[in-house]
């Protein structure tokens, strides 16, 4: 009835009905190892750390992005043809209501029709006429055509970060290089002029040499044109002259 202290709770003769489960899987009546053989160093994929870098070029420009000048929404042009084309809507259905309920047409109707009758295509009110259409067809095709706000240029955002637009006043930015320009030695009175692709740059000088000031007085402008980040740098054209009085 004693057990021997030697012996453990479970033997380690394996009994009749404990089975030896073999490492294997079967399948379709076929014995499938579950050891996974090693593949083709060949056909694998290169890793991941060895891939190539996206190629960030069709999305990055100098890591910037391109903004362009702002259109304009060209309130009193559209203000104005939409008055005239009102009031002669207004008129003309006016009229030929008019002449529908049994009453004369208008006067100025009828003497529209008989001038656009009777008058030559070489009359000079036909060809003031056909001119003022014109121009002013030309007109709201340039308004439609082109973006306006001249007075704002666009400046870069970077292509890593959220797309803003953003723009600087042209008069704000000649302040802004008016200020560099006075900073540099020799320099008493500076006047500039922005325009769209270009920079004017005025200098009186009251002492120091004319090439020196004109050299650092480039290098200035061409920086702070450069901290403005705008989107068109500007050429730079600077001219300075000696003033003794």
């Amino acid at each position: 009835m004693n057990s021997d202290p030697d012996s453990p709770g479970r033997s380690p003769v394996p009994s009749a009905n404990d089975a030896t489960v073999p490492l294997t899987k079967e399948r379709n009546d076929a014995t499938v190892p579950l050891t996974q053989e090693p593949t083709d160093p060949a056909q694998q994929g290169p890793p991941e750390h060895d891939a190539p870098p996206p190629n960030l070029t069709a999305e990055k420009h100098d890591g910037r992005h391109r903004n362009h000048r702002p259109w304009s929404v060209r309130r009193i042009p559209a203000a104005l043809v939409a008055a005239v084309i009102l009031v002669l809507a207004v008129g003309a259905l006016v009229d030929v209501i008019a002449v529908r309920a049994g009453h004369p047409a208008a006067a100025w109707r009828r003497h529209l029709a008989d001038a656009l009758a009777t008058r030559p295509v070489d009359d000079v009110w036909m060809l003031v006429g056909a001119g003022v259409a014109a121009v002013v067809g030309v007109w709201l095709v340039v308004l439609a055509l082109t973006p306006g706000l001249r007075h704002w240029l666009p400046l870069r955002s970077h292509a890593d970060g959220p797309r803003l637009r953003a723009f600087l006043n042209r008069d704000g930015a000649a302040d802004l290089l008016r200020d560099a320009a006075m900073r540099v030695p020799g320099v008493s009175k500076a006047r500039i002029r922005v325009r769209r692709h270009r920079v004017k740059a005025r200098a009186d000088v009251r002492f120091r040499d004319l090439q020196q000031v004109r050299d650092d007085l480039t290098a200035v402008l061409d920086d702070e044109s450069e901290r403005l980040a705008l989107a068109h740098p500007p050429r730079i054209g600077v001219r300075v002259r000696r003033r003794t009085d």
